[in-house]
């Protein structure tokens, strides 16, 4: 164990242990020191913070407040079911007798009119002739030149979203059968899919056949007109079958051999018009 040296160096003084004190000196505390009676201040402030009973006005606010929720809720409750009931009457607006009836075709450029004024395409033509017998119709003519079966499966979900058609026409696969695409694989697969498609929405098809030139193949030209006789008797739909033979041989076409002239598309409208008759009765 080691005691501290009583000796510095150099020897300048001498160190020695603390003394004990005998008293301790405090500072004058800042605030007052006798005791101050805050009982009149306490009870003061207590009463003005604690209330023992409610307030009537408070109570009348708070009523009214209430009153006031419940008023707006009835109020909303009454708009959501005007609401519903003015949804639900357009909703119905299919069922109202005499409506006009929208119906779309779905087609390529048969439809679109190659090489003719659009106002004598067939499509514009069935509409017109359509309504002088007295129906009210509306056609919406989607048909694209060129389109094929793959381009009106993918155009069809739209169209049937945007004008909820009660019919649809549907003319393709002629463009498919010109470029030698598989019928089974592709064509036939296709418009099976724009079929089903068009039936799950509550519209009726109504199927256009087309027909091939013979430079095709006996084979596949006639494998291509069953195609659209299977689907019309699977799905039972009525088939409008074209003749490009009968109307080549009558002058009712282009002179490209694949387009009807004004006079064919007369012919292809009346033919188209014969069908959808049974389906507007």
């Amino acid at each position: 164990m080691f005691w501290p040296n009583k000796w510095t160096d150099p020897c300048v003084g001498i160190s020695s242990p603390a003394k004990i004190a005998n008293k301790v000196v405090f500072p004058e505390p800042d605030g007052p020191t006798n005791e101050i009676d805050l009982s009149f201040s306490m009870t003061k402030f207590i009463f003005l913070t604690i209330v023992k009973r409610p307030s009537g006005l408070l109570t009348s606010l708070v009523m009214l407040f209430a009153s006031k929720i419940k008023f707006f809720k009835i109020r909303w409750g009454m708009l959501a079911i005007i609401l519903m009931s003015l949804a639900s009457s357009v909703n119905s607006s299919n069922d109202i007798p005499g409506k006009e009836k929208i119906i779309v075709v779905l087609g390529d450029s048969l439809s679109a009119g190659f090489g003719v004024p659009l106002e004598q395409a067939w499509p514009s033509l069935l509409e017109k002739n359509i309504n002088a017998e007295g129906n009210k119709i509306k056609i919406i003519n989607a048909g694209i030149s060129g389109d094929t079966t793959s381009g009106g499966l993918y155009r069809l979900p739209k169209l049937l979203s945007e004008h909820k058609p009660e019919i649809v026409i549907l003319e393709l696969g002629g463009n498919d059968g010109l470029r030698g695409m598989s019928i089974k694989k592709v064509i036939h697969k296709n418009l099976k899919e724009m079929i089903k498609m068009t039936l799950d929405v509550n519209a009726v098809v109504l199927l256009i056949g087309v027909e091939l030139p013979p430079n095709y193949g006996q084979r596949y030209t006639k494998n291509f007109e069953n195609m659209y006789e299977s689907l019309a008797e699977e799905y039972n739909l009525l088939l409008v079958k074209g003749s490009i033979k009968e109307m080549v041989a009558q002058g009712l076409m282009q002179s490209d051999g694949i387009h009807p002239n004004i006079e064919g598309h007369q012919k292809v409208e009346e033919e188209v018009r014969n069908k959808l008759r049974i389906l507007l009765q």
